[in-house]
């Protein structure tokens, strides 16, 4: 443990433990997933951020080490902890300057928001200095005056890896495609059942994922790419958003004419989707309208 710490302090991270946790340090290759609670500090004892309140609620931190989180920090003090350990780390100003935007999209997240809205097709160092926090006073004010920070961390679960699905946020880029018509259709199968909040969720994961592709399928340099496009449009299509769908389609056909067989089946197949939907949500909403008739007329 002093060769750890001393290692820590090298690098300009010093760790004090304050409630041990159990058992062994476990082993962090990558691939692990740590789930966390933490609390983000100014060094004068001002708190930025806390999972446990964040957003009115309390949610722990989830991360899968070796996934190049924004703030690499955080994965290299949460890998020196035991289950169960609660510790405080000072983390000197090289290791936190990425941290205003970190924060920006955790606070997003923790409000229902895109947690990459307000952030620009820009590397991470550019939005950094761009001083744009979507009105995040404490934040513009670290975004204008880096600083070292203190982060109170509680390990909560070490799981390794193979042994846990993985949430979205977490997948490649072709993970994410593949899985927004699998998250349709789990959407689909609660709407169904009636359960609007949990397909509204799955929706909302799979738009997630379709914009933040987005940023990376149109940056701010006019590199076109078919298969992406392609694919893409394909995404929008599994969840309905047609006006994007057809967008894509329409730059696939510019760039590629060849392609236009495949495109004009998957429009097809789009409008077919369409049309069952409009079909089910009529037959859901006359049927809750005859229920709610029936009612009126038995009282």
């Amino acid at each position: 443990m002093e060769e750890l710490a001393l290692k820590l302090s090298a690098d300009g991270i010093h760790k004090k433990v304050l409630s041990p946790g159990k058992g062994e340090i476990p082993n962090y290759v990558d691939g692990t997933k740590v789930t966390f609670h933490y609390r983000s500090s100014l060094c004068d004892g001002t708190v930025l951020d806390d999972s446990r309140t964040m957003g009115g609620k309390s949610k722990p931190m989830e991360l899968i080490l070796g996934k190049k989180f924004k703030l690499p920090v955080w994965e290299r003090v949460v890998s020196t902890m035991r289950t169960g350990e609660i510790a405080e780390f000072t983390c000197d100003v090289k290791h936190t300057a990425l941290y205003p935007l970190v924060s920006q999209s955790l606070r997003n997240i923790s409000v229902g928001k895109d947690p990459l809205e307000g952030q620009r097709h820009c590397c991470g160092i550019a939005q950094v200095h761009s001083h744009h926090s979507q009105g995040h006073k404490d934040l513009e004010q670290l975004q204008a005056n880096p600083q070292p920070l203190i982060f109170t961390m509680e390990l909560l679960e070490v799981l390794p890896p193979g042994s846990f699905a993985l949430e979205t946020w977490a997948m490649t880029d072709e993970e994410k495609l593949a899985a927004v018509p699998q998250i349709h259709e789990e959407g689909n199968a609660l709407f169904k059942k009636g359960d609007t909040e949990g397909a509204a969720e799955k929706y909302y994961n799979a738009i997630a994922c379709l914009k933040n592709l987005q940023m990376k399928v149109e940056p701010t340099v006019c590199v076109y790419n078919v298969k992406a496009y392609f694919k893409r449009g394909k995404a929008h299509a599994a969840v309905w958003n047609e006006a994007e769908a057809r967008a894509d389609f329409e730059k696939v056909l510019v760039l590629d004419p060849s392609l236009g067989p495949a495109v004009a089946r998957e429009i097809r197949a789009m409008e077919e989707r369409i049309r069952e939907k409009d079909k089910e949500e009529k037959g859901r909403y006359k049927k809750l309208f005859s229920g709610s008739s029936a009612a009126a007329t038995t009282s």
